[in-house]
């Protein structure tokens, strides 16, 4: 467990000097909205394209990324049931859904590659090539069919996912990975240099995007849900991958993936297709907090698994 508290205690010091430099204005908010897009354009896939290229993979990633997907995909479907509750609004279950198959990704990177280094980096990046375009296509078509208002423009989440950089940094990545094409070591000190910079700076907006005052308004159904989010996404990873056949690193891996809050990014989509906004940042806030003891929980379960 001390590996994991010096791997998870940075994070949370890191993401939380994002939210003291937020709060007292040191850096303003239009910075961290330029530091968020120059992570997505550039840094994310600089990391995201080295550590899949460098990466070696064997038959197991892919039973990997079947337990994740098939987690996703169940956990939306049972975000559906929220309509029943009493008093729940269409918008508010659309943003139930999103919640439940969205993840941090930068958290899991961190994670991935403090405790395992660039393995773990390489196999949080493939979980990436397959989750983030899962949980878009979803997101989008539960925030559409549930909104009260649709849109004038109708959503297009495929062409969303063709305009995605993180994508094609998948996509490149894996390429160079399947011929055995080592990328030349300019070209790898570059990426590298990028990378170095692409978790701490996702960190710190992070930190700054989570709204603490969501915490004061979020009641019995914000932390329900999330509790179900950030539960039920690694039960049902591990319930899959142990079925499937799924070890080791990879097993250890999915879970850590599986168990990182909801996306930052879940708050725009919702206010632009029709979700409700404020049950996003309450699930934002709510989860990232939450995370912080259910994550050392998802550590204890893959020792007790012999995963790593």
């Amino acid at each position: 467990m001390s590996a994991f508290a010096a791997a998870l205690v940075p994070v949370i010091l890191i993401v939380a000097l994002g939210q003291f430099l937020a709060r007292r204005g040191f850096v303003p908010p239009e910075a961290f909205r330029a530091l968020d897009r120059l992570s997505f354009l550039v840094l994310l896939p600089a990391l995201i394209i080295r550590a899949l290229a460098n990466a070696e993979f064997d038959g197991a990633p892919w039973l990997m990324l079947g337990a994740l997907i098939s987690a996703q995909v169940l956990l939306g479907a049972f975000g559906l049931t929220a309509r029943f509750w009493p008093g729940m609004t269409r918008p508010a279950t659309g943003t139930i859904v999103q919640s439940n198959v969205r993840w941090n990704t930068i958290i899991g990177l961190s994670l991935g590659g403090l405790l395992f280094g660039d393995e773990g980096l390489a196999l949080v990046s493939l979980a990436a090539a397959a989750m983030i375009p899962v949980a878009n296509v979803i997101s989008v078509y539960a925030l559409v069919s549930h909104a009260q208002r649709p849109p004038g423009e109708k959503p297009r989440p495929l062409l969303a996912l063709t305009r995605n950089p993180l994508i094609y940094a998948c996509l490149i990545g894996i390429a160079l990975a399947s011929f055995d094409l080592r990328l030349p070591v300019i070209a790898d000190e570059t990426l590298k240099m990028l990378a170095n910079a692409a978790i701490a700076l996702g960190l710190l907006s992070a930190g700054a995007g989570v709204d603490l005052g969501a915490l004061t308004r979020a009641g019995l159904r914000t932390f329900t849900w999330s509790l179900v989010r950030l539960i039920g996404l690694p039960a049902l990873t591990l319930v899959i991958g142990l079925a499937i056949g799924l070890e080791g690193l990879p097993l250890a891996i999915a879970l850590i993936c599986a168990a990182t809050p909801t996306a930052p990014n879940s708050y725009v989509l919702a206010r632009e297709l029709g979700g409700d906004t404020t049950l996003a940042a309450n699930f934002i806030a709510a989860q990232t907090t939450l995370a912080a003891l259910t994550l050392p929980l998802t550590w204890l379960v893959i020792l007790l698994l012999g995963a790593v």
